[in-house]
């Protein structure tokens, strides 16, 4: 059960392939979701709640339960400081923040909301609470940020995130989830709510300007001067997406050579190629979905886009075209631990189970912490907020990273920064990113990864996240002998939710996906093609061995 590439990915999408954005919106309100089926029921997979209004899935039902849960657990924890919201271009976004204002404005909660009712990246919602709380112990602030990321078109998504600034942990997002169902189960009926006029109108509403606050703090965290000094012509794509405002008011402040190809907003994304399943998603580090800024990356000396709510990079190089994103994450931390000399000796790098282990070469070389986490950004907040991690980054092409004095920036990923980071390599070693990735494997070794996905129903993913090493007794995978069988993650001891299978020369991994109903299956060898396509195949059968029982 491989992915099976459409034969329409790349393309343009017909007119009959875009979502019906009055009929989606309609259904959002409409439609009521059977908390009897699992399907139905508030879910928070790797972060926060998503789905389809037309499906049952992301309703006014659930945006009502999951604010009012929200603001329950604010109550229980003390948390009493004022509340950031953030949305993206999503077509359900904008109804889902306009329900969530009326439960939150019901219970007094001081919201803060994007002026002027600018779209608003989650890594500045990120930053604003972090902002806000810091040298406070009191009166803290959360947040809210409403998306779907990368998802397609008709998906609506719902995120919290707590003090920490970064997404919720298992345990929060449990707490809510439960009593979000149970507050479905119920008919809504001790829901608080007024008007969305009434919400607007209220003294705890209050506009922030979460773009000019974010980007005059970016010099912190990124070497602009060094940017604008080079001359870089830079290209970005922020594929319609929340930041489509914030590149040229960047390029401006900055004075930076940035030239942002399309500020289209559209929520059916008519404009995007299509993935690999034929299906709108805006993935950056998809060549398929990134087709629009590949064909251009002869006009640049670097050019870069972000998903939706642009917590996502995708970095292309004239020579390179599109680097896959393990291969950026590398050289990004080869090069930050190199050029930040203000950060702690003991900050270590982290990066999930599914990332390169090229990684692993690059943090033993240079001397630092390698912290291994299950797939979710949610495992480096901590870590990131005090300081006993410099970097964590996602092979999903998500990360973050400290400001130059070693301090947090954001708890959540920021695709803005890391495609600035690309900018920042190529002006301070003359060597865009590309080139960096090859001097690393002329020192480290090259690799070849793939990652194949497939259809899976709930029951599928369920089977699949619950294996463990003794069922799966395997003594060799592409011809290695086996090393380690793991299901836990070596830096947290955490479950990764799936299994992961390490040789001397490579290693596989399989989990099912935290936010669509598709399993994954990534593999990486250091041996080559033929190696590589050996552990998938190997793979593979395991997979579908487990869930044919």
């Amino acid at each position: 059960m491989g992915s099976q590439i459409s034969p329409r990915a790349g393309q343009i999408a017909l007119a009959t392939e875009l979502v019906d954005v009055a009929r989606l919106v309609a259904a959002y309100s409409d439609r009521r979701p059977d908390p009897a089926c699992p399907a139905e029921r508030v879910s928070f997979g790797t972060s926060g709640h998503r789905g389809s209004s037309l499906e049952g899935r992301f309703n006014e039902a659930h945006v009502l339960a999951i604010t009012e849960a929200i603001c329950r657990y604010r109550r229980g924890q003390g948390i009493d400081g004022p509340l950031f919201i953030g949305i993206d271009t999503h077509a359900l976004s904008r109804p889902a923040f306009e329900t969530a204002l009326e439960v939150l404005a019901a219970h007094g909660v001081h919201t803060m909301v994007a002026r002027g009712d600018e779209y608003t990246p989650t890594p500045a919602v990120s930053h604003a609470i972090l902002g806000y709380n810091a040298g406070r112990r009191r009166g803290l602030a959360d947040g809210i940020v409403v998306t779907p990321s990368h998802n397609p078109p008709e998906d609506g998504g719902f995120k919290y995130n707590p003090p920490n600034g970064g997404p919720a942990g298992t345990a929060v997002t449990a707490w809510i989830e439960t009593c979000a169902n149970a507050l479905l189960e119920d008919g809504l009926k001790d829901v608080r709510r007024v008007s969305y006029d009434e919400a607007r109108r209220a003294a705890t509403t209050h506009e922030h300007d979460y773009l000019e606050n974010y980007v005059r703090d970016l010099a912190r965290v990124i070497d602009l001067e060094a940017i604008r000094a080079s001359g870089l012509r830079m290209g970005v794509d922020p594929l319609g997406g929340a930041g489509v405002h914030y590149w040229a008011r960047i390029a401006e402040y900055y004075r930076l050579d940035c030239t942002v190809v399309s500020e289209q907003i559209d929520p059916t994304f008519r404009f995007m190629t299509l993935d690999w399943d034929g299906r709108i998603r805006m993935d950056p580090s998809s060549a398929y979905a990134m087709r629009r800024l590949i064909a251009l990356k002869d006009r640049y000396d670097i050019a870069f886009a972000c998903d939706t709510d642009h917590d996502r990079h995708g970095i292309v190089t004239p020579e390179s075209g599109l680097l896959p994103p393990n291969h950026y994450l590398a050289v990004a931390i080869d090069y930050l631990f190199r050029h930040r000399g203000l950060w702690k000796a003991h900050a270590a790098a982290g990066k999930t189970v599914v990332s390169s282990a090229l990684i692993d070469r690059v943090a033993a070389r240079l001397k630092r912490p390698l912290y291994e986490v299950p797939v979710g950004f949610k495992w480096f907040v901590e870590g990131l907020l005090d300081g006993a991690l410099a970097f964590g980054g996602e092979e999903s092409a998500g990360a973050s990273f400290s400001r130059t004095d070693g301090t947090v920036w954001t708890t959540d990923k920021d695709g803005i920064v890391m495609a600035l980071l690309s900018a920042e390599i190529t002006a301070r070693t003359g060597r865009d990113p590309g080139d960096g990735y090859r001097k690393l494997t002329r020192d480290l070794g090259e690799s070849v990864a793939d990652r194949i996905e497939a259809p899976a129903t709930p029951t599928q993913k369920q089977i699949l996240a619950q294996l463990s090493p003794r069922q799966v007794r395997i003594m060799r995978v592409g011809g290695d002998k086996v090393e380690r069988v793991l299901d836990r993650a070596p830096g947290n001891d955490a479950p990764i939710g799936g299994l992961k299978v390490v040789t001397a020369h490579g290693w596989f991994a399989a989990r099912p996906s935290g936010t669509e109903d598709i399993y994954k299956i990534y593999a990486e060898s250091f041996r080559g093609e033929d190696h590589l396509r050996r552990l998938l195949s190997e793979a593979q059968a395991i997979v579908d061995r487990a869930l044919a029982r």
